[in-house]
């Protein structure tokens, strides 16, 4: 039996870019995932010629050059931006925050009139915690009012935030929301970061790139014979839920997860949109993403007869699923600082990613950790 210096368990990018770098640095790696297809949440399946994001819009932005070229250096990215619209009750809003949402909601023209009506709302919101004996926001929903005002908290916050929770915004924590960005310019970049993008391709083809040269074996469950798969590497990638590995033992973590409805739409053009945010609370999805346009832009649009949609629904986690977001509340932290603390005895065993460190993660600060380790 072949013997590997990493057993991997988990196909998704930071498995992946982890396998890349072992074997660029002469090492053998087995890689298995529990899913039929590698990719994790990054696969991609291709629908009337479109490459449909399966688990969730997936947009590639950083400011780390470095980052950037390693990505690139396997596939080469598009010049996709990120220009998100929030429709509310039929209207539609720019995203982020800038100029043209606040023409949209209080109709002024120039940023000093903008930053008058914010500061107006800020003020008034500050007085009615004063006055409540309040001296500091004590959940979300009086953060998000105390940052950006009431009108744009009510339409575009309250509503989204809630149906991707479960929760109400008065029950959630304040820190959650720690900061909202606000521009002053006609600007409907959603990120700020120097570079951004998607593969020319898809997905798929980042993630083939990073497992060439890896032994691969899908619709493989590490737990199901786990002695076996520890004993066929020195060391072990672990990138799936950190509570699992430890049996439970201390209780399990709780996650937010999203059921996708996908549509086939005999239109070149369904919502002339890569992403729109539904932020009515009335509408039970949160957003409806057109995967078309990830990879055509402008006329190209209309090559294909048909679009693709997906509409996301948010909703609780019970084991069924894939885990997607970590609920991070004082019970929730707590309990994976104990997990934690069992991870940082491991002698063999590397924890890495969403799952295994039970934290939100954009792609590329996933890439930046693992260029970084040592391997």
């Amino acid at each position: 039996m072949k013997h590997y210096d990493y057993l991997i368990v988990g196909a998704g990018l930071f498995g992946a870019t982890f396998a890349y770098r072992a074997r660029q640095a002469g090492k053998r790696c087995l890689v298995i995932d529990k899913r039929p297809q590698v990719g994790g949440n990054l696969y991609c399946e291709e629908m009337e010629g479109i490459h449909v994001h399966k688990y969730g819009a997936h947009i590639f932005h950083t400011s780390n050059k470095e980052v950037w070229n390693f990505v690139n250096s396997i596939v080469e990215f598009n010049r996709y931006t990120n220009s998100p619209v929030a429709n509310y009750k039929g209207k539609l809003y720019n995203l982020p925050f800038n100029m043209n949402t606040f023409y949209q909601m209080w109709q002024v023209t120039t940023p000093k009139e903008a930053q008058a009506k914010l500061d107006e709302q800020r003020r008034e919101a500050l007085e009615a915690m004063q006055q409540a004996g309040v001296d500091a926001p004590r959940n979300l929903e009086e953060q998000a009012i105390a940052l950006i005002g009431r009108d744009i908290y009510e339409m575009l916050i309250k509503g989204y935030t809630e149906k991707q929770w479960g929760r109400k915004c008065t029950e959630l924590p304040a820190f959650i929301i720690k900061r909202l960005p606000v521009r002053m310019v006609y600007d409907n970049n959603y990120f700020n970061d120097a570079y951004q993008g998607i593969p020319i391709g898809g997905y798929n083809k980042l993630i083939d790139g990073l497992l060439e040269g890896a032994d691969v074996k899908t619709s493989t469950d590490f737990f199901a014979d786990r002695t076996h798969w520890e004993s066929m590497a020195d060391k072990i990638v672990f990138t799936g839920k950190i509570d699992e590995y430890y049996d439970y033992r201390y209780g399990t973590l709780e996650y937010r997860t999203v059921r996708f409805e996908e549509e086939v739409i005999d239109t070149p053009n369904y919502q002339g949109n890569a992403v729109v945010n539904y932020t009515e609370a009335e509408v039970p999805y949160t957003r409806v993403i057109e995967h078309k346009h990830f990879e055509h832009f402008g006329e190209a649009v209309y090559n294909l007869k048909k679009t693709v949609i997906s509409r996301e629904y948010s909703t609780e986690w019970k084991g069924e699923s894939e885990p997607f977001y970590p609920v991070n509340n004082d019970r929730n932290t707590a309990l994976y600082e104990q997990y934690r603390t069992l991870a940082e005895q491991e002698e063999r065993v590397i924890f890495g990613g969403r799952l295994a460190e039970y934290k939100y993660y954009d792609m590329a600060p996933i890439v930046e950790r693992v260029l970084n380790m040592e391997v």
